[in-house]
Order: C-alpha cells, then sequence, then structure tokens
C-alpha cells in the first residue's frame, strides 16, 4: 500500500467517525410531525384527546392507519450476525449500519425508521421478539442476519405476520440483478430459457436471486451454483436445505469448467475468482454480473480488455450498470405500504423487477444526464440499469408496486387515481439533499481544480480535504504556505494539494506575468506598474489572475472579509460574459421542500428595472444549469398593483421581460408568499406562474434579499448556497463571513459545475 493510500484511507476512518460523532448524534433523529406550541396542541396530542383516536382504533383497527404514523413507519431490524463484509459483530455493533439504512429509505422514499437492534441469536427467540413489537409498523425490513437463518426466520414471520416484510439482502439484490438479467439477455439477443447460468455463491443473496430468476424464466437444468467448495453437484453430501434445491446431475466440480460454454455468470461472493481465461470460455456475448464488493469477481476493467463483447454489471458505483439495492427497497416499501400491503409476494416484485427493467429503456431525461455528467444516456451494453439519482423510480417502481398488490388480492386499501398517486410521491421527494448529491456526483464525473482562498482557515482546510478525497475537485490552497502548513499540522490534516503563496520564490515567474496582465488591464484605471507589483502579491489579486491565466479552472474566495471587498479585484480581473452590463449573485435555499433561488442577494444595492432584467434573466440560466426548470417571481410588496415605486419599478421589469422573452416562466410584482402558493396563485389566472409555485425569486433591492436569506441562514432551517456569481466569463464564487465546512463544500461543488458548463460550451458540446 502506497504512502497516499494509507494517508486517504487513514483520514477516510477519521472522517467517518468524525461525521458519525458530530452533533445531534446518530443519522436519523424523531421530530413531531404535529403543531405543539399551545396548551391545547399538547392536549389533543397527549391527555386527554389522545384517549379518543385510541377508542376508535379498538373499536375499529384498521383505523390505525387513519390516527397514527404507522403507515409510513418501517423497522429495520438485524441481530447483527452478518453486517456488511464484517461479519458476526453483534446487534450493538451493527447500529450504524442500520440507521444508515433508516437514512435511505427516509431519503430516497421518504419513509420513517425506527432502527432495532435485537441481541438475539436463537432464530425462535428472534422470531418471537419480532413478532412482539410488530405492532408498531406499516412494515419490517430485515437486515445483516447470516444464512441460512435469515431463510428460516424470513420464511416464519411471513407466515405469521400481516405487514409488508423482506429481508433486503436477499431479495434487494435480487430484484434489481433480474431487472439487469432481462435487459442484458434483450442485449445479447438471448432467451432466458435457453441460457445456461452459473452462479457463484450459494449465500441468502444467491439463492433468492436465482430462485426469482427461475420465476422469470431461467430453465433450472440449465443453472450450476457454486459455493466455496465447487459446483453444488449430486456428488456433494452434508448439504443445508437451500441448496438442495440446486443440485446439478453434472460430474462438473470446479467454476472453472463450469463457466465453459455458459451465457451467463451471477458472482455474489468475492473478489477476483474469475480469471480473464474463464471468461473467454463463455459464449458470445457473455453476460457478467460481478457483483462482491468492494472487488468484483473480476475488475471491469479487466473484463472489458478480455472480451469486447462482454456485458457487465457490478455492486460499484464507479463504473455502469450499477446493481443497487436502492433502486428497489424504497419504493417497495412506499408501494406497499401506501396500499396497506399485508406481505411482499411474488407479484409484487415481479412488478419491480419489470419497472426497473423498463424504465432502463425509457428516454433518459436531462437531470439524469446532467447528474452523471454524461452527453448521452442510451439502453445499450453501457446503460441497462437505471442510476440510483432517476427520479422517476419511485413514481414507476412504487405504482408498479402498489397496482400488483391491489391486483393480487393483498391491498388493505385501493388507490382511485395513479396520476394522482404519482404526482404525490414526487411532493414527497422534493427534499434538498437529492440535489446536493446530484451535483457532487456531476462534479465527480470530472472534477476540475478549484483553487481556495483563506487557507489557513480550520473550515477551508477541512472542506479542502474533503473535495479531494471525495473526488470533487482538485483543490489548490492559497496563502501564506508556512501558516497553512502549520495549520495543517495543529488541525490533523494531511492533505497532498498544491500550497500556493504569493510571496514564495516558486510563483517569481507567475508574478512577473501576472503583473504585467494587471498592469495592461488598470493602467488607464489609475494603477502604474509599482501598484501592479505590490498587488500580485496579495491573494485577493494573485486568486483571480490565476484563473485568468488559465493555472486553475475554478475560484473560491471570502470567508474572512467583507464580501464587496474581496469581489472588487476579481471585477477588476475577469470579463463578464457578452451581453452582461453588471453581475449579480444568487443563493439556492435548499429545505425541506423543493429547492428555491434568491436574486440579487449581494451586489445591487437598488437595481433598476433594467438591472432587474438583467438579474432574472441570468438567474434563469444558471438555475437551468441545475437541470431545474426556474418559475420566476419578481418580488413587490403588492400583488399586480404597482402602486407603490418600488412595484411600478418591477412591473416595468416584468412588462420588458414578457416583451423580449416570451417564453420564459417570470411574473410579478407579486409577493413571496402568493408566489409559493397554488391555491393564492388561483387568485390571478391572467399570471405566466399558473398555478404552480415559483423556484425563483427576484429581488427588489438588495436589502430585502440579503436579510431574506440570512434569516433562514440564521435560523438553520435549510442549507444555503451561495453566493453564486452570475455574469462573469470564468467560475468565480465568493464565500459568505465564517462559511461552514458544508458551505465551502457546496460552493466548490458549484464551481466545479460551473468550469464543466463553460468547458462544453467552448467545446461547442
Amino acid at each position: 500500500m502506497s504512502n497516499k493510500t494509507h494517508r486517504d484511507e487513514k483520514n477516510f476512518n477519521q472522517a467517518a467517525l468524525d461525521y458519525h460523532k458530530s452533533e445531534p448524534k446518530g443519522k436519523i433523529e424523531v421530530i413531531p410531525s404535529k403543531p405543539h406550541s399551545s396548551q391545547r396542541d399538547l392536549s389533543l396530542a397527549y391527555s386527554p384527546g389522545v384517549a379518543v383516536p385510541c377508542m376508535e382504533i379498538h373499536d375499529k383497527p384498521e383505523t390505525v392507519y387513519d390516527y397514527t404514523g404507522k403507515g409510513n413507519l418501517v423497522a429495520v431490524i438485524s441481530n447483527g450476525t452478518a453486517v456488511l463484509g464484517l461479519g458476526d459483530i453483534g446487534a450493538e455493533a451493527s447500529k450504524p449500519v442500520m440507521e444508515g439504512k433508516g437514512l435511505l429509505f427516509k431519503i430516497f422514499a421518504d419513509i420513517n425508521v425506527f432502527d432495532i437492534e435485537i441481541d438475539e441469536k436463537d432464530p425462535d427467540k428472534f422470531i418471537q421478539i419480532v413478532k412482539g413489537i410488530a405492532p408498531t409498523f406499516g412494515g419490517i425490513n430485515l437486515e445483516d442476519i447470516k444464512a441460512p437463518e435469515a431463510f428460516y426466520i424470513e420464511q416464519k414471520l411471513k407466515e405469521e405476520l400481516d405487514i409488508p416484510l423482506m429481508h433486503d439482502d436477499q431479495h434487494g439484490t435480487a430484484i434489481i440483478s433480474a431487472a439487469a438479467l432481462i435487459n442484458s439477455l434483450e442485449i445479447a439477443n438471448k432467451k432466458i430459457e435457453e441460457v445456461k447460468m452459473v452462479v457463484n455463491g450459494a449465500g441468502a443473496a444467491a439463492i433468492a436471486c436465482t430462485k426469482l430468476y427461475i420465476s422469470l424464466g431461467l430453465t433450472p437444468e440449465n443453472v450450476l451454483m457454486c459455493d466455496s467448495k465447487g459446483v453444488i453437484n449430486h456428488k456433494r453430501e452434508n448439504l443445508t436445505p437451500e441448496k438442495l434445491d440446486f443440485i446439478a446431475q453434472t460430474d462438473i466440480e470446479t467454476l472453472e469448467d463450469a463457466v465453459k460454454g455458459s451465457d451467463v455468470f451471477v458472482g455474489l461472493s468475492k473478489g477476483n475468482v474469475m480469471t480473464p481465461e474463464m471468461l473467454n470460455s463463455m459464449n458470445v456475448n457473455p453476460i457478467v454480473f460481478a457483483l462482491a464488493n468492494p472487488d468484483p469477481e473480476i475488475a471491469y476493467d479487466l473484463a472489458l480488455e478480455t472480451r469486447k463483447d462482454v456485458i457487465m454489471a457490478t455492486g460499484r458505483s464507479d463504473y455502469p450498470n450499477q446493481v443497487n439495492n436502492v433502486l428497489g427497497f424504497p419504493y417497495i416499501f412506499r408501494g406497499a405500504l401506501d396500499v396497506q400491503a399485508r406481505g411482499i409476494n411474488e407479484e409484487m416484485k415481479l412488478a419491480a423487477v419489470h419497472a426497473i427493467a423498463n424504465l432502463a429503456k425509457e428516454a433518459v431525461p436531462e437531470a439524469v444526464i446532467l447528474a452523471y455528467n454524461l452527453q448521452n444516456l442510451q439502453f445499450g451494453r453501457e446503460y441497462f440499469i437505471p442510476k440510483p439519482f432517476d427520479n422517476r423510480l419511485i413514481t414507476k417502481v412504487s405504482s408498479a408496486v402498489a397496482k400488483a398488490a391491489i391486483e393480487s388480492g393483498i391491498a388493505g386499501k385501493s388507490i382511485a387515481d395513479f396520476d394522482e398517486y404519482e404526482n404525490q410521491l414526487l411532493d414527497r421527494m422534493g427534499r434538498d439533499e437529492k440535489l446536493v448529491r446530484m451535483m457532487q456526483s456531476r462534479a465527480k464525473s470530472n472534477p476540475k481544480r478549484v483553487t481556495l482562498g483563506n487557507a489557513e482557515e480550520y473550515n477551508v482546510l477541512k472542506a479542502a480535504q474533503i473535495l479531494y478525497e471525495e473526488g470533487i475537485a482538485y483543490p489548490s490552497l492559497l496563502g501564506e504556505k508556512k501558516f497553512i502548513q502549520e495549520q495543517m499540522e495543529r488541525y490533523g490534516i494531511s492533505l497532498d494539494v498544491p500550497i500556493i503563496d504569493p510571496n514564495d520564490d516558486d510563483q517569481e515567474e507567475n508574478r512577473k506575468i501576472y503583473r504585467e496582465t494587471l498592469w495592461k488591464l488598470r493602467q488607464r484605471k489609475g494603477m502604474n506598474e509599482y501598484k501592479a507589483k505590490r498587488y500580485v502579491r496579495q491573494r485577493d489579486y494573485f486568486g483571480p489572475l490565476m484563473l485568468k491565466h488559465g493555472d486553475t479552472d475554478a475560484l473560491i474566495v471570502g470567508f474572512s472579509k467583507n464580501y464587496a471587498s474581496v469581489l472588487r479585484p476579481v471585477l477588476e480581473i475577469i470579463e463578464k460574459e457578452k451581453g452582461v452590463d453588471k453581475v449579480a449573485a444568487m443563493m439556492m435555499i435548499l429545505s425541506e421542500k423543493k429547492p428555491i433561488f434568491f436574486a440579487d442577494t449581494s451586489i445591487h444595492n437598488n437595481p433598476t428595472a433594467e438591472d432587474l432584467v438583467n438579474i432574472a434573466k441570468m438567474a434563469e440560466i444558471t438555475v437551468k444549469s441545475f437541470a431545474i426548470e426556474p418559475r420566476i417571481a419578481m418580488l413587490g410588496f403588492e400583488n399586480f398593483a404597482a402602486i407603490s415605486e418600488t412595484s411600478k419599478k418591477v412591473a416595468k421589469a416584468v412588462s420588458i421581460l414578457h416583451e423580449k422573452y416570451p417564453k420564459m416562466i417570470v411574473d410579478g410584482e407579486i409577493q413571496p408568499d402568493f408566489a409559493m402558493n397554488a391555491d393564492h396563485l388561483s387568485d390571478y389566472p391572467f399570471s405566466k406562474l399558473g398555478e404552480t409555485p415559483a423556484n425563483t425569486f427576484i429581488f427588489p433591492n438588495l436589502e430585502s434579499a440579503n436579510l431574506s436569506y440570512k434569516i433562514i441562514r440564521g435560523m438553520k432551517v435549510a442549507q444555503v448556497i451561495g453566493p453564486i456569481l452570475m455574469g462573469l466569463k470564468q467560475p468565480v464564487h465568493v464565500l459568505q463571513m465564517r462559511s461552514s465546512v458544508d458551505e465551502i463544500v457546496n460552493l466548490a461543488t458549484v464551481a466545479v459545475l460551473d468550469a464543466q458548463r463553460r468547458e462544453k460550451k467552448e467545446n461547442g458540446k
């Protein structure tokens, strides 16, 4: 292991500990979902009011779904006997994993979770404990329970409980890989009933996968399953009951011999057990699912180098076609819960399989393509499984599962209008975290050099470490080298990135070049050569000059200085984009609802109507770069009245926008609460906003915009990203005073996306 690899792993391990240890402890929490501010609220929530729904449920047990949160509550339950790749580490040590699973349920499908770790290895006692607590929950997700006990536990609980229950380690992988199998067979032009399959691995996931493939039409006699001792054939003895179903009448004993002449290899075992020679022995268009993590049974690059016709999936996110359980379990439970299903049956699983498979064949929305920074994404060898950030998964998979539950007679309630149901599902997912993940995923696909000013500050150094280790950007640190190194040692931050000191001897050549540039730019604006020589030793000038000369791809400045003072050198050096008269700044507000955008928050004190037009147009372009359709509200303290001078100014701007850009979705002047409320908007049928709330807000002056976002930031009810500088030819963004680590990381991510967009534009793509 190289020193760098060891250092990165050490840093990551420490970051993982810091992440889990930070306040508040844990990854999920319980928050009140009803008003609780008054005495009356509390009397309704608890005594004496709570007695009324208690008796209603006593008389009509089915009303528990009406009066409690049971219908959106899943238990993630484990005894810690088979945790990830860690093995039997015990119930308590499994808790971080179960909390993590709860987090995934929430962020992907808006399902609440209690994680429950049970210190019991006896299967029958474990079953009794789960049965005893089952009335609390609308569904149960069993997790990280070792085989063969997992089979027995799941089967017995399914027989005795009347709520959705699934062991995700088995069925999650089976469902996603089955969808991948359907599509890969289509690409290979092969029929499932004719192909020969080798399954390497005989644990819970491998057995569940194979059974599901058989239900799709795979011929059992065409399957060879291997465990650590080789092929499970008629010569083997002392097999577990689950393996008995897969005994092959063959003399083949080794994996190497088994794969000869096969069409499909499914690996659910360990890394690097498949050799190039074994891959070459497979039939034309071999399908290889190398699902061991972190090291696949055969490395993706090696497989493609060995066989150009290989059709491959792995369990890794850094290669095409990731078999990722998160494509399934959140949406399967979502659909099951929403119809109060009494279980998760084969029809529901197969519905999920076909929904996932079919989704990969549909035209991919621009938002998904942008999320992965791809030029195109279409069904084929490199894309036959949907991407985890595809927002359509919740509607397609959840609806399919719900329909299957209803049609198979296992649902407790029906859904009258599935179009409306899909709208409700989309409304559930208007959360900010997904957008941040998509932004970071796009950045990682093509990271850029980002120079960070004020690099001696802890928050900046920590942000640089995250950007580097996560592969979001290639950071460089701008500041006094000796002081930065001292601070890194003080804070225990080990980071192998460039440190740029404007006063260092190794910058002498750059200082000469930058001085000449600065003097030429400003010699008729009050700057002489002496001043230029002095200014290039200042980081506020050195950073923009680095960007001007292409020595970095993006620049993040600010943190400890007044915004205007940091911005001044930037505007003196970096040109404005064509057609831009004045630059502006925008904040991205990521709340529990959909993301919203505020402009201008940092630059124009009292913009004219024409300034507002330019700000709105720049905001439209910027919002679209995040794959979000901008709906712009031009704000005032009147609704379409134009009585005050401010309102007249905004109304004039709107009139210009309507005339010059008739396709823009923009209107005003309007009050923000009206612009965000569909019912209020319905009072103004003439408005271009229609009845769909705005997501982009152009403020009439700097004070209102700045104060509004700072109130939100101070309340800590939302993430605030920005200010995002709009209107410059190159990516520069200025931090707020004392930005948090996350705020710096997020703004640097925006800078990378900004640089990517400009690169594509320059290349004519």
